[in-house]
C-alpha cells in the first residue's frame, strides 16, 4: 500500500493553485515548514505573510483581504487555528460569510510527541458549530489535493484538518470529488461504520476482522462533516441493522454527534469511536498513540459487534 503525506500534498496544491488564480494569498503564523505553506512561499513571496504566532491577527488580515477580492488561506496548527483565533473566526469571518480557508495542521494526535497542548481533539466542534462553515477531513493526499481545489472555488468560510503523518492511499486520482460527498469504500451487509481521516483506514481493517467472524461491514469515508449529507448518509444505512462512527476526534460534537443527529428519528442503534472526554498525551510514534486511546481496527470491530447486539 502506497503512503503520502497529507501536509506535502496541501503545500504543494496550494503552490499550483497559485500559478493559477491571482487571488491566492497565503498567511502563516509561524509553522510553514510544518504546514508546507512554504512551498506556496517559494514560488509566490510577495503573496504570501508570515505573521508570527498570532493567529487572532491572522485572521483578522485574511477578512481584510477577503473584503479585495482576496483568497486567503491561513495555516497553522489546528489546535491553534481553531481555538485561539476563534472569536476572529466567528465575528469577522463567519458572520459576513468571507471567503476565507483555514488549514488545521497536525490535527487530532497526529502531532504525538508534543502532548496535550498542540493536539486538537476538538477542532471539528468549534468549527462546525458556526454557522456558514465548512469543515472538511481529508481521508488522503489525493482528497487532500482535490478538497484544496475545491475549496478554492468554494463560497464562504471552510476548514480543512489536515494529520500530520503519512497515510495510505486509499481514493482514486481520477475520482470526481465535490465538498459534500461521502464515498462508500467497501461494501457491507450488518452494520456501516462512518468514519473521517485515519480512521477510514482503521476500518477498512476492522471490516476484514469481522468478515472472518461472519459479519459484513460497509465502510463509508465522511470527508466532508459539515455540511453533512443526510440523505445519501440515510442511503448508505439502509438494510443494515446498526450504525458506528470512527474519528480521530472527541466523541462529543465531531463527526459521531453530526451522524446522530441526522439519524436521530431512524430507530438504529448508534455506537461510537473516538476519544472518551480525555485530553491528549504525548507518545513515542503515532500508532502508540491511537493505541492508547482506542483508534484502532480491534476497537471498531468490538463497536461494531457490541451495537449489533442491541438489536
Amino acid at each position: 500500500m502506497r503512503y503520502e503525506s497529507l501536509r506535502n500534498a496541501y503545500g504543494r496544491q496550494l503552490a499550483e493553485l497559485g500559478s493559477i488564480d491571482q487571488r491566492i494569498t497565503v498567511l502563516e503564523a509561524d509553522l510553514g515548514k510544518s504546514t508546507m505553506s512554504c512551498l506556496f512561499q517559494a514560488e509566490y513571496p510577495q503573496r504570501y505573510f508570515q505573521v508570527g504566532i498570532a493567529e487572532q491577527n491572522m485572521a483578522s488580515i485574511a477578512a481584510g483581504l477577503a473584503l479585495t477580492g482576496k483568497i486567503p488561506f491561513i495555516n497553522s496548527f489546528a489546535v491553534f487555528a481553531s481555538g485561539r483565533a476563534y472569536d476572529q473566526i466567528r465575528s469577522s469571518i463567519c458572520i459576513p460569510g468571507l471567503n476565507v480557508r483555514i488549514c488545521g495542521s497536525s490535527a487530532g494526535l497526529s502531532d504525538f510527541g508534543d502532548g496535550k497542548t498542540h493536539q486538537s481533539i476538538d477542532d471539528i466542534g468549534i468549527m462546525r458549530v458556526l454557522q456558514n462553515m465548512t469543515v472538511l477531513s481529508p481521508v488522503d493526499a489525493v482528497e487532500t489535493r482535490k478538497m484544496v481545489n475545491a475549496m478554492a472555488e468554494h463560497d464562504g468560510p471552510a476548514y480543512i484538518r489536515i494529520n500530520r503523518n503519512e497515510l495510505p492511499v486509499l481514493t482514486d486520482e481520477d475520482a470526481p470529488y465535490k465538498i459534500g460527498q461521502m464515498t462508500i469504500m467497501r461494501e457491507g451487509s450488518d452494520a456501516v461504520v462512518f468514519a473521517s481521516g485515519v480512521m477510514v483506514s482503521r476500518s477498512l481493517d476492522a471490516a476484514q476482522l469481522l468478515q472472518e467472524q461472519g459479519i459484513s461491514l460497509r465502510v463509508v469515508n465522511v470527508s466532508t462533516i459539515k455540511p453533512l449529507d443526510a440523505a445519501a448518509l440515510k442511503e448508505c444505512c439502509r438494510a443494515v441493522k446498526a450504525v458506528v462512527t470512527a474519528e480521530e476526534h472527541s466523541i462529543h460534537c465531531g463527526l459521531g454527534s453530526a451522524v446522530a443527529e441526522a439519524l436521530r428519528k431512524e430507530r438504529i442503534p448508534i455506537g461510537f469511536v473516538g476519544i472518551r472526554d480525555l485530553f491528549g498525551t504525548s507518545a513515542r510514534s503515532y500508532d502508540e498513540i491511537l493505541e492508547h486511546y482506542g483508534l484502532t481496527a480491534q476497537a471498531v470491530a468490538e463497536e461494531v459487534q457490541d451495537t449489533l447486539d442491541l438489536n
